[in-house]
């Protein structure tokens, strides 16, 4: 109940902040003025939010480090580069990233706590002693003990079917060749 609950209110946050992803951001669009040194002036960065048409230095380098003719020298020796970039797709990247990780630390999480206490309630505590034909098979009776349960059968159920029909045949292959000295072709 809780684990539907969280993945509704996941999905919720991450429509909200996609619908807020989707409008233009100012902020995705900016000019870049490299400014070298110039006389006794030091060299500098200047970044405005400003549009294509608009990314040069006269729009850009504010306030103006120089005055009157020495402004047109100035700005020759300025590169300016209009830069896009998409935060949308910065931000949805970033959300799927941690939406997978967030997963897969809740996976990390059931498989360290809850499923041994799960098995443990599931076979009990009999169920897990050994004998010594399954000295090298630890829950070589699980099969039993999840066929005789009341649970319908999950994907847990075909999975331990199917290793226990692939554990007896590699005990048969074993008998075989050990015990018989008879190899299988």
């Amino acid at each position: 109940m809780k684990s539907v609950f969280l993945l509704e209110a996941f999905s919720v946050a991450c429509f909200v902040l996609l619908n807020q992803v989707t409008a233009k951001n100012s902020e995705d669009i900016r000019c870049k003025c490299i400014c070298p040194p110039y006389r006794d002036i030091e060299g500098q960065i200047y970044k405005q939010n400003v549009s294509l048409k608009d990314c040069n230095c006269l729009h850009v380098v504010e306030p103006m480090p120089v005055d009157g003719k020495d402004v047109e020298a100035y700005c020759l020796r300025c590169e300016c580069k209009f830069e896009e970039r998409s935060s949308a797709t910065i931000k949805v990247t970033i959300i799927m990233y941690l939406s997978i990780l967030g997963l897969l630390l809740l996976y990390m999480v059931y498989l360290t706590l809850l499923e041994p206490m799960l098995k443990r309630r599931l076979f009990g505590h009999s169920q897990l002693i050994q004998s010594d034909d399954d000295v090298g098979q630890p829950f070589a009776n699980a099969h039993n003990v999840l066929s005789h349960s009341h649970s319908r059968p999950n994907m847990l159920n075909k999975v331990e079917h199917a290793q226990q029909r692939w554990r007896r045949q590699v005990q048969e292959q074993r008998k075989s060749v050990f015990d018989r000295h008879v190899v299988l072709s």
